[in-house]
């Protein structure tokens, strides 16, 4: 009988004993793995690190395209502006400008005449 509340009492104890150590365990692993664990939070820092980056690149695109309109607004025309996209959308040349033509890149494998 005194062997028997002996091995029960041993028993329970490392049932409590493994039970803490299971539920500390499984917060462990969440508290690194989980939704709002450090590796999450450190894959969130990467990516906040690359739009961050990718912001900046845009701000100074939209910089450069907020000068180019600036450019072309009616009260401020710039002339070669003007002159440049005229002749862009419409393909067109003055006969008085010099045009040079470049031959296309030689494909692989075609050949060269001298």
């Amino acid at each position: 009988m005194v062997t028997r509340k002996r091995l029960r009492r041993v028993l329970s104890t490392l049932g409590l004993y493994v039970l803490a150590a299971l539920l500390i365990g499984y917060f462990g692993v969440n508290a690194y793995s989980g939704d709002r664990g450090l590796k999450a939070k450190e894959d969130i820092d990467r990516q906040m690190a690359s739009l961050d980056a990718e912001l900046n690149r845009l701000k100074v695109e939209h910089g450069q395209w907020e000068r180019r309109v600036a450019l072309l607004k009616s009260d401020d025309i710039d002339p070669d502006m003007l002159d440049e996209r005229a002749r862009a959308l419409l393909d067109d040349a003055d006969p008085n400008d010099l045009t040079m033509m470049f031959d296309a890149a030689p494909r692989p494998g075609a050949t060269q005449s001298p």
